[in-house]
């Protein structure tokens, strides 16, 4: 199996987009390629058809490549929960909480162990594997323990792209002293180095490129030009780098959680040109959007506490009183319900927690991680359309009976599983535990046109192929970037 590592001169320098782009290229090629993290530290995950949990940005880049993610593309996933400990995702199952402290103890070569099973098992299928390192592969109080970067390309014996982001400003001196801290055998692997983000006149670069090759002895790959296309994230960091639209037709807020999880659940919504999609601190002004999402969240409890402790509960109940629609997803569906409970004191220190009391559930929270495809017909907002996601919670909810008018619940299942969710009578609050939900097109398209009739304003076409279709758009616009801007030939011909 051919093998090419790209590792990144510090987080966010592009290593998840020229990873992704070039699992494109080279299938387009013919290679029959598979992406590959060893060790991915995020908050956005994907359930595998095995039932398996992996880096939503694998998926992504397992998608590029032509073929269907798998644990074996991201062995290790650790998912931060807060208080400096993470949950440890191994083979694509959680097996247990470490600190940072002792991960390296008690997950070290365990770790090391499922990333060169994965690899061997992926060589038996693939004839290339292109890998991701993680942060940058020169810190140097971390090297020892560092499972992603250069221990991979090392066992691989793996040409390897040094990204950097030029926009951040100090370009150079990150490429320069990047080298200068790895190590001679690990400085041999560099084969390439790529520019990206650049803004302004590309002939102005042209002397510090010709002076960075002279300098290091490797040559430059390619300088990428700054472009402004929607790409799955890997943390909450990059919310904080979008641009923000003006006000549009509708405009929906996504509340940023403090341990925000999978919001890559709403890039469908944000490819509506119709939509303007607003992440907001939970200290800002809630004002008076077409509807508020309440994502999914790593640690339900703390972050509720987080809603109570900011008044925005208090935000949340009044909108709702005075007509607005909110949108519960898993955390975020939980959190709606009159009651969390942990018997177990899983995520805090007491046995339960007040809700928003906007819908008639409690959830329990439990030791039991389900993780989980699900297949299921929608019922609400319109009956009978398809709909595919998946579930990845801890708990478990369930309807608490109206003491009042005890032979009605007041509110209805979105899918004809109701347990993957409900809405209430006047359609103002909605939850459920699907991922996924507006990878639907159709389902999309009629819970936007609920919130567009609200306004007076005319329907979409809802007959519109699912995000799936409208990704491979976006999938091929990236690789055709790379593949103009970027020589590989040098690490191909390797």
């Amino acid at each position: 199996m051919k093998a090419m590592m790209v590792v990144g001169t510090t987080s966010h320098a592009g290593k998840s987009f020229i990873t992704t782009a070039i699992c494109r290229i080279l299938a387009r090629q013919g290679w029959h390629v598979t992406p590959f993290k060893g060790q991915n530290m995020a908050l956005n995950a994907y359930v595998t058809t095995s039932g398996g949990e992996i880096g939503h940005a694998q998926a992504v880049q397992a998608w590029a490549a032509g073929i269907n993610p798998r644990v074996e593309m991201n062995p290790i996933l650790l998912k931060p929960q807060g208080n400096m400990t993470s949950q440890v995702i191994l083979g694509g199952k959680a097996v247990g909480v470490t600190t940072a402290v002792d991960y390296y103890e008690k997950y070290f070569e365990k770790g090391w162990n499922v990333i060169t099973q994965s690899l061997k098992s992926l060589a038996t299928e693939y004839d290339f594997v292109v890998c991701e390192g993680a942060g940058s592969p020169a810190e140097i109080n971390l090297k020892h323990r560092d499972l992603t970067n250069m221990r991979v390309a090392k066992y691989l014996n793996a040409p390897t792209i040094l990204v950097v982001d030029i926009d951040r400003g100090g370009a150079f001196a990150h490429v320069v002293g990047t080298l200068q801290l790895l190590e001679e055998s690990e400085r041999a692997l560099i084969k390439g180095i790529i520019i990206n983000k650049f803004r302004g006149q590309r002939s102005l670069l042209d002397s510090g490129v010709e002076w960075l090759e002279n300098y290091t002895g490797i040559p430059v790959l390619g300088v990428i030009p700054w472009r402004d296309i929607s790409f799955s994230a890997e943390d909450s960091l990059d919310l904080l780098e979008r641009p923000r639209r003006g006000e549009n037709e509708i405009n929906i807020t996504v509340l940023r959680l403090p341990h925000i999880a999978n919001f890559t659940d709403f890039e469908p919504l944000d490819a509506e040109k119709t939509v303007s999609l607003t992440y907001l601190d939970l200290k800002d002004n809630l004002g008076y959007p077409d509807a508020v999402i309440i994502p999914g969240s790593k640690t339900t409890i703390s972050d509720l506490i987080a809603l109570h402790g900011t008044s925005m509960s208090k935000k949340l109940q009044d909108y709702v009183a005075a007509g607005g629609v909110i949108l519960g997803i898993c955390g975020g569906f939980q959190m709606l319900g009159k009651m969390v409970l942990d018997p177990e004191q899983l995520e805090g220190n007491n046995l339960s927690y007040p809700g928003l009391n906007l819908l008639p559930v409690e959830t329990v929270i439990s030791a039991e991680k389900i993780i989980r495809q699900r297949q299921t017909c929608s019922v609400y907002p319109h009956a009978g359309f398809p709909i595919t996601g998946y579930e990845i919670h801890q708990g478990i909810t369930h309807i608490v009976e109206n003491t009042t008018q005890p032979n009605r619940t007041n509110i209805h299942g979105l899918f004809e599983d109701s347990s993957l969710g409900i809405v209430n009578d006047n359609q103002s609050v909605w939850g459920c535990y699907l991922h996924g939900i507006f990878d639907n097109g159709a389902w999309r398209r009629t819970w936007l046109n609920y919130l567009r009739n609200r306004r007076g304003l005319s329907s979409l076409p809802t007959g519109i192929t699912n995000y799936r279709e409208q990704r491979e758009v976006i999938l091929d616009k990236l690789a055709d970037i790379v593949d103009e801007f970027v020589d590989l030939s040098p690490l191909l011909n390797k």
